[in-house]
C-alpha cells in the first residue's frame, strides 16, 4: 500500500503510463471518489485523475449538510425523501466520524407564499420521521409554539412568527468525506492523481481505449490505457463529453451557483441550525448554521454560465443574503465588513431536473383542493374510517406528479442524476445530490462491471458498499462518543492537550493512530516554525497521506481553517507554507507561486474586492 503523497507522485505517474486499467475515472469530487472506492474494493484495476486538488470544485463548496430534503415534502414527494433519508443513514454508518446528527429549527411566519404553514409542516415532519425511522426517538420532530421558538432563538424576528418545528438533519464536512473515500480507494490499490487534466481520448474501432492526460504541475503529457472510462466531473461533465468525438448528445448540465458567508458567532449567535423562508416571496429558503465558533449562512441558487473553476461572489449575492438574514435577525445588523470568509459552489444540476432543495422549484406545488383532500384522508385514517392503502395510493399519486426527475428515467441511478454511455463507450455519471453519492456510484458500477466483463472476460463481485467503511470510519457508528473519547485519550497519552486531541479524533476518526505516528517529526516542525502541535501533526499527516501539495489544499479542503477558523489560519499561514516547502523540498519559484495563490484565495474569501 503506497501513501497518497506528493512524494510518491512520480511513481503514480509511471504506474499510470505502464498499467492497463479496468476503470479510469475522470474527476475526484464526491461522485468520482464514490466510484473509486467501490471499484477498487471490488477488485478492479482502478485509476482516477482530477485537474485540481481532490474536492476542489463543487464537493468542498456545499452547504455542508447531509440534507434529508424535507422541503420535497411540500409536494409530498415521498420517494425522493425516503431515498434521501435512507441514504443519509447509510453514509453516516460508513463514515461515522463525518456526518453527525444536528436537529434543525424551522420557524414559521404568517406571510404570503411560504413553503410550510403549521399543518403542512406537522404532516411533513411526521412523514419525514417515519421515513427516517426516528419516530419515538430523541430525534423525533417537535411542533413548537412561538414562545418555544423564541426560547430557542430569542433574536429571531417576532413579527409574523406563529411557531415552528424541529426535525432531524445532519451536518457534514464535505471535503473530508471526499478525501476519506479517496484514501480508502488508495488503500485498496487504486492509482489516484490530482492536478492532472484529461485532454482527449484514443480509439480503436470507434471505442475509447486510452486517455490523454496532462500533468498540470510539470506540463508532461502521457497516455493511460483503460478498458472503461467514466466521466464524473460534475459541472464539467459536458466539457469532457465534448472531448469524445463519438458523443453526439446535446449538453445536459445546468449548473447553479450557491454562495455562503461566515461571520463570527458574536455577530450572529444561533443555538442550532435554522432553515427559513427568505421573506422575499421568491420561493427560496435559507440556512443559518453554527460551526465551531462561527456562524455561516446561505445559499443563493442561481443559474450560472461563467468560469467553472473560479466562480465569484457578486455584490448582488451579498446584498441578497444580508437582506434576508438581517430581516430574520433584526438585531444582527450585519454588513459586508462582518463577513470573515465566503465560498461559492456550483451545483451540477441536470437541465431537465426542475426540482431542487434550494432553488424553490415549484413545478408541482399542491393545490389547496389536493391538500384539503389529503388532510381529510389523514383525519379519516386517524379515526380508522380510512384504510392505510387509500392514503398511500393518494400519496403515491401526488408523488408521481411532483417528483424530482429520476424515478421514471431509465438512465437515472438516483433522484436527479443521469448515467449515460456514448457510442465510444464513455460513461458519464452526472447530477444527483451529495447525499446520494454512494448510491449513484453503486448504480454506475452495476453497469460498468458487465461492460468490463464483456470486454475482458473477467468476473467481478461488487462490494457491499452500504456496509463498507471509508478511511477513518472503522469503528462502531452507534458508539461515536465513546470512540472519540478513546481516540482523544490516546492523543492525550502522547502529550497532546485533550481538547486538541478530541478535535483531531473528530477530524480523522479511526485514522487517529496513523496521525499520531507523525508526532515526533511534527514536534520538530512545530518548534522550527512556531506552530501549535495539533496543526503541525495534522499538516504532516496530510502531506504524507492525504496528497496535500499546497497550503490551500490544507487550509481549505483537509481542515476547516480557511472557513471556520479564519483568524487562526491567518496566524499560522506562513508557518504552514514553510513546512510544506521544506518537507516537500519545493523550489523557490513554486514556493512563491503557492504563497501568491494562498494570498489571492484569502483575499477572495474575505471579499476584499467588494469591501
Amino acid at each position: 500500500m503506497s501513501k497518497l503523497s506528493y512524494k510518491s507522485r512520480q511513481a503514480t505517474i509511471e504506474a499510470l503510463k505502464e498499467n492497463q486499467y479496468d476503470l479510469f475515472i475522470i474527476g475526484g469530487g464526491i461522485t468520482g471518489a464514490g466510484v473509486a472506492i467501490q471499484a477498487a474494493a471490488s477488485g478492479l484495476k482502478t485509476a482516477l485523475v482530477d485537474m485540481q486538488d481532490f474536492a476542489e470544485g463543487t464537493s468542498s463548496r456545499s452547504t455542508k449538510l447531509v440534507h434529508g430534503g424535507i422541503r420535497y415534502l411540500k409536494n409530498f414527494d415521498l420517494e425522493v425523501v425516503s431515498d434521501t433519508v435512507t441514504e443519509r443513514a447509510t453514509v453516516h454508518n460508513i463514515a461515522p466520524h463525518i456526518p453527525q446528527p444536528d436537529p434543525m429549527l424551522m420557524p414559521l411566519y404568517d406571510e404570503p407564499k411560504v413553503t410550510f404553514n403549521p399543518l403542512r409542516l406537522q404532516i411533513a415532519m411526521d412523514i419525514y420521521d417515519s421515513l427516517a425511522g426516528v419516530k419515538d426517538t430523541k430525534y423525533a420532530n417537535e411542533m413548537l409554539s412561538k414562545e418555544e421558538v423564541l426560547e430557542r432563538q430569542p433574536d429571531l424576528m417576532q413579527e409574523g412568527l406563529i411557531g415552528g418545528g424541529k426535525y432531524l438533519d445532519f451536518n457534514n464536512n464535505d471535503a473530508r468525506l471526499v478525501i476519506e473515500n479517496i484514501k480508502q480507494a488508495n488503500d485498496d490499490g487504486a492509482d489516484l492523481l490530482s492536478h492532472a487534466k484529461v485532454t482527449g481520448f484514443e480509439y480503436e474501432n470507434g471505442k475509447i481505449v486510452a486517455v490523454q492526460v496532462e500533468d498540470k504541475l510539470s506540463g508532461e503529457t502521457f497516455t493511460v490505457k483503460a478498458h472503461i472510462v467514466i466521466n464524473t466531473t460534475g459541472p464539467w461533465s459536458d466539457t469532457i463529453r465534448q472531448l469524445d468525438g463519438e458523443d453526439d448528445k446535446p449538453a445536459q448540465m445546468r449548473p447553479t451557483k450557491g454562495v455562503h458567508f461566515v461571520v463570527d458567532r458574536a455577530k450572529l449567535d444561533v443555538s442550532q441550525p435554522i432553515y427559513f423562508d427568505t421573506g422575499e416571496q421568491d420561493g427560496r429558503m435559507v440556512f443559518v448554521l453554527p460551526r465551531e465558533n462561527k456562524t455561516y449562512f446561505g445559499t443563493t441558487d442561481t443559474d450560472y454560465t461563467g468560469d467553472f473553476e473560479h466562480p465569484t461572489v457578486t455584490q448582488e449575492d451579498v446584498d441578497y443574503l444580508l437582506k434576508v438574514v438581517n430581516h430574520r435577525f433584526p438585531k444582527a445588523g450585519l454588513t459586508i465588513n462582518d463577513i470573515e470568509a465566503s465560498w461559492v459552489g456550483l451545483r451540477p444540476l441536470i437541465d431537465s431536473n426542475n426540482a431542487s432543495d434550494y432553488n424553490g422549484g415549484d413545478s408541482g406545488r399542491l393545490s389547496e383542493r389536493t391538500f384539503d383532500e389529503l388532510v381529510t384522508l389523514f383525519d379519516g385514517y386517524g379515526d380508522k374510517t380510512v384504510e392505510r392503502a387509500t392514503v398511500e395510493d393518494k400519496l403515491q399519486s401526488i408523488s408521481s406528479n411532483t417528483s424530482e426527475r429520476g424515478d421514471a428515467s431509465p438512465s437515472s441511478v438516483s433522484r436527479g442524476s443521469d448515467l449515460s454511455v456514448s457510442a465510444s463507450g464513455l460513461f458519464t455519471l452526472a447530477g444527483g445530490k451529495l447525499t446520494d453519492y454512494r448510491k449513484m456510484a453503486k448504480g454506475a458500477m452495476e453497469q460498468v462491471i458487465p461492460a468490463l466483463t464483456a470486454i475482458t472476460g473477467k468476473a467481478f463481485t461488487l462490494v457491499q458498499s452500504a456496509t463498507y467503511p471509508v478511511s477513518g470510519g472503522q469503528f462502531d457508528p452507534s458508539a461515536y462518543d465513546t470512540a472519540m473519547d478513546q481516540f482523544a485519550n490516546i492523543g492525550a497519552a502522547r502529550g497532546l492537550a485533550y481538547g486538541d486531541a478530541l478535535k483531531l479524533a473528530k477530524l480523522y476518526g479511526s485514522n487517529m493512530y496513523r496521525v499520531l505516528a507523525y508526532l515526533p517529526v511534527a514536534k520538530d516542525y512545530a518548534e522550527k516554525y512556531d506552530l501549535p502541535i495539533d496543526i503541525a501533526v495534522s499538516l504532516i499527516y496530510a502531506i504524507e497521506e492525504e496528497a496535500v501539495y499546497t497550503p490551500l489544499d490544507f487550509f481549505a479542503r483537509r481542515t476547516t481553517l480557511m472557513l471556520f477558523q479564519h483568524d487562526k489560519m491567518l496566524a499560522v499561514k506562513d508557518g504552514v507554507r514553510q513546512v510544506i516547502v521544506d518537507y516537500l523540498d519545493l523550489d523557490a519559484d513554486i514556493a512563491d507561486a503557492q504563497a501568491k495563490a494562498l494570498d489571492e484565495e484569502i483575499a477572495k474569501a474575505e471579499l476584499q474586492y467588494l469591501k
